[in-house]
């Protein structure tokens, strides 16, 4: 069960002494979370596979969660649908081919926060939109052009 100050620490002491090949599943389901102090998402769900390799615990995560965002054209906030999955081997002690944050510590705890953030990062669109056909804002009022059509368009029309 996750630790409530930590949502997405998982405690893996359970699985260093098992067999090659034992695998856990944990689920997870959060209505609000920070992720980091600078990245907030609504409706996070997901499953973290723990699997037991020779080299360490191989974490197969699948992730989605919502982000507020704002559309680039009309500046209207939008909840943005973010989805990852991604696989990370913490190995049992560390490589030089290992990064330090990658290595199980000493009481066991995983945290998941980062790693998650970092690739529901990555799947975030440059240029979030709330319609693929959302018309903007009038270069000369700012007008919503997605509610109205202002006087500027009209003469733009026109010409």
């Amino acid at each position: 069960m996750p630790n409530p100050r930590y949502p997405l620490r998982i405690n893996v002491g359970f699985l260093l002494n098992q067999p090659v090949g034992t695998s856990r599943d944990i689920h997870f389901d959060y209505t609000d979370l920070y992720l980091t102090a600078d990245f907030h998402v609504s409706k996070i769900e997901g499953v973290a596979r723990i699997n037991r390799t020779s080299q360490g615990l191989l974490i197969d995560a699948d992730f989605s969660a919502y982000h507020a965002a704002e559309c680039v054209r009309c500046l209207e906030p939008i909840e943005q649908e973010l989805h990852t999955r991604y696989q990370e081997l913490f190995s049992f002690q560390y490589h030089p081919t290992t990064e330090p944050s990658l290595v199980i510590p000493e009481d066991g705890n995983i945290d998941l926060a980062p790693l998650t953030r970092d690739y529901l990062l990555l799947e975030a669109p440059i240029k979030a939109l709330c319609k693929l056909d959302c018309k903007g804002l009038c270069t000369v009022c700012g007008e919503d052009l997605n509610s109205i059509t202002c006087a500027h368009q009209s003469q733009v029309m026109v010409k």
